[in-house]
């Protein structure tokens, strides 16, 4: 049990465990996510990381153990399960559509539509205002929600994607490697939008290998290494170094010999 109120956990993983066939991907893995913070998870390749997020999001079931989310205990058998909880996802991949618009995309499986004698059309204008409402509410900067997201930058490409994670009802927001292949500019923008969505009470789940961003947008630090959660730390308490020698297994004191 964490040191943290129950009623200050948005998200609790009690000893997870998940194999694929012999290997052993999460080892009793217990974490606890606070309300209104950023929580990094770290760890080298095959740290267990990515198999958590999909655990949250509900692409993945365990094996044993439990999850709670806002003190209920839930069972997310595919991600729709894990969205009518309040958790969204943005993967790496961004899974955007590049053939539609950014209001488009922003909408995509909740259109706003009308009919009339058993046909319905898209109210284009309404979710092109509506859109522009949206994104300018979360502080991103696209050209115009009328052109198709094929033609924005990566920066605005990721911006497309968190905005539709967090606009409908979500409580807390899985992000994979959020900046991975953006510039500095874009990287640094990007960065001004997850900040922004702590400030506005969402929790989030960041997984990412750049401990420089981790150490500027993480309020907590999960540190993973071969299936087990060797470290739950707060950011401001620890330092690049020990995280280095809880991922690699290595101490400062050796790394320092090297």
């Amino acid at each position: 049990m964490s040191e943290l109120e129950t009623e200050d956990i948005a998200l609790r993983l009690s000893s997870i465990k998940k194999r694929y066939g012999g290997v052993v991907a999460l080892d009793g893995v217990s974490m606890d996510f606070p309300r209104n913070s950023i929580t990094a998870i770290v760890g080298d390749n095959g740290a267990g990381k990515s198999t958590t997020l999909k655990i949250i999001s509900g692409a993945e079931y365990p094996d044993s153990g439990e999850i709670h989310v806002n003190g209920q205990q839930v069972r997310f058998r595919a991600p729709e399960d894990a969205r009518q909880a309040g958790i969204e996802t943005v993967y790496q991949d961004l899974a955007l559509a590049n053939n539609l618009t950014a209001a488009e995309n922003l909408f995509m499986g909740r259109e706003e539509k009308w009919g009339v004698g058993g046909l319905a059309f898209l109210r284009q204008k309404k979710m092109q205002t509506m859109a522009e409402e949206i994104f300018e509410s979360f502080s991103i900067n696209v050209p115009s929600v009328k052109v198709p997201v094929s033609g924005l930058s990566g920066g605005q490409r990721q911006g497309v994607a968190i905005a539709r994670a967090v606009n409908w009802g979500s409580d807390v927001v899985l992000l994979d490697e959020p900046t991975a292949a953006l510039g500095v500019t874009e990287t640094a923008k990007v960065e001004d939008v997850i900040i922004g969505l702590r400030e506005k009470g969402l929790t989030q789940v960041i997984v990412s290998h750049n401990l420089d961003q981790v150490f500027r947008l993480s309020d907590r630090i999960a540190v993973m290494r071969r299936g087990k959660l060797m470290a739950n730390l707060e950011t401001s308490r620890t330092d690049p170094q020990s995280v280095v020698a809880l991922i690699t297994g290595v101490t400062p004191q050796d790394q320092n010999g090297f």
